[in-house]
């Protein structure tokens, strides 16, 4: 699977309607998908062994969606084989009043993984170009009044480029996951939650009233995705409809991401290696 074939080029405009949603490739099936995920997974558990101990760069995994379109799973089944200790996970809710006295980037800052670490943001910093842009949410922001909504979302979108080519070039490696799900398997998906009692929960009112501003947040998605996918941050569109499929797509993009570091395991020189054989010497005596 070439997954430079969901990667958004830099400065391309797009439509998202022009990418299909139910996309599966030469993948047959959920059971050969699985297959594949299963090998993928153990990859990346030797890769972030190598992350980890390489300790230049960090990975920071952001995944944006409509409702329903399967983030929480594809993190868990994705992520389920790699070492807890490496990896972060946040979930970015509607921000607090001490997060709103702060620029919005405040609490995505305070967020990014360290070096040798995965970090996944669960929704991210993109909400602010997003959700706030849908329900016109600035004037709760706290803007300066000099800015008006006219250019605020110019300005956003080159204050998010900057932020993660400031990240990229400090060792911050940024993968950006757009789960493309239609909205007829949305709605198949919402009744699911609702007929089955183990995922009641999961279900809110605030779904179907964001689900009214479908068309809106489509056009947002489209001008955020051209305007901040970057070769040091590039924005994947995983088809989503299938989430065996999704998760595919994804730990592929992360497996090539880790790759193309060329990370390796710290090499001792000769004074260290020197060091070893007198603590082997030590331990055989004891």
């Amino acid at each position: 699977m070439k997954t430079s074939n969901f990667k958004i080029p830099p400065g391309k405009k797009i439509k998202v309607s022009d990418y299909q949603t139910d996309y599966t490739g030469d993948i047959e099936s959920k059971k050969v998908a699985g297959t594949f995920l299963k090998a993928n997974i153990k990859k990346m558990a030797e890769l972030q062994d190598k992350l980890y101990a390489h300790d230049r760069y960090g990975i920071l995994i952001i995944f944006q969606a409509m409702d329903a379109a399967g983030k929480d799973s594809t993190i868990k089944h994705v992520m389920s084989g790699v070492n807890p200790q490496g990896t972060q996970v946040f979930s970015f809710k509607q921000p607090s009043a001490e997060e709103l006295d702060h620029s919005y980037l405040w609490r995505i800052a305070k967020a990014v993984p360290e070096r040798g670490r995965i970090g996944i943001f669960n929704r991210s910093h993109y909400e602010d170009v997003l959700v706030v842009r849908v329900h016109d949410l600035v004037k709760r922001q706290k803007m300066p009044e000099k800015f008006t909504t006219d250019d605020l979302w110019r300005k956003r979108f080159n204050q998010i480029n900057n932020f993660e080519k400031y990240l990229y070039e400090n060792g911050i490696i940024t993968i950006k996951f757009f789960l493309h799900i239609s909205k007829d398997e949305q709605r198949k998906r919402f009744l699911r939650r609702l007929d089955t009692p183990s995922k009641n929960w999961k279900f809110s009112a605030a779904d179907l009233k964001e689900r009214e501003y479908w068309n809106d947040y489509q056009e947002c998605y489209e001008e955020a995705i051209a305007a901040t996918s970057t070769i040091f941050a590039p924005w994947f569109i995983v088809p989503a409809d299938k989430k065996w499929f999704a998760r595919l797509v994804v730990s592929n993009v992360i497996i090539d991401t880790l790759r193309s570091l060329n990370l390796k395991y710290p090499e001792l020189d000769e004074k260290q290696k020197e060091h070893l054989n007198d603590y082997r010497e030590g331990l055989m005596k004891n």
